[in-house]
């Protein structure tokens, strides 16, 4: 037996429901529910879970940070290997005591050091913030990873579908 159903037009939505405006911020994406329970944003971003306090772009702005410290360090070792070899030596040996995966704790160990030393920090920090203000190219870092991690897809992808499909040799 066949059956048909037929909708009337009042039935049919023609009309998509008005998205949510925040008056505060017209451009938010988030919108929040009205209840007395604690607020939960309702985004159209994905959940990344366990991270804690702290985002995902959080974790990656701490570790560009600590990379611009290993940035401005080789800028600075660069010029003082040309123009004060004696402030350099002194570097290099707190360098070969000291690691750089911590640009904070790196800077705030050189500063104790010694006088000569606290110089040698200030100048870090100065070259770090001016490289990260001035220097880094923030755009080419989004379009460098965009592709990256197409091209890394792709590859990954195709290496799947070689090593996964059967060959000629194979049928034989």
């Amino acid at each position: 037996m066949e059956t048909s159903s037929v909708l009337s037009l009042s039935q049919l939505s023609f009309f998509l429901p008005k998205p949510y405006r925040n008056k505060a911020y017209p451009s938010w994406p988030c919108k929040k529910p009205r209840t007395t329970q604690p607020t939960r944003l309702y985004c159209q971003k994905m959940y990344v879970p366990g991270f804690g306090e702290a985002s995902p772009e959080k974790k990656a702005a701490k570790n560009l940070h600590d990379f611009f410290t290993y940035i401005a360090v080789r800028i600075v070792t660069a010029q003082l290997e040309s123009y004060s070899p004696e402030a350099y030596e002194e570097l290099m040996e707190f360098l070969s005591r000291h690691s750089l995966n911590d640009g904070d704790k790196f800077c705030a160990k050189l500063m104790r050091e010694s006088s000569r030393h606290k110089g040698l920090a200030m100048r870090i920090l100065e070259v770090r913030s001016a490289y990260c203000k001035n220097d880094f190219e923030w755009d080419n870092l989004k379009r460098l990873s965009v592709k990256i991690v197409d091209e890394s897809n792709t590859s990954l992808m195709r290496d799947y579908v070689v090593e996964t499909s059967p060959t000629k040799e194979s049928e034989k």
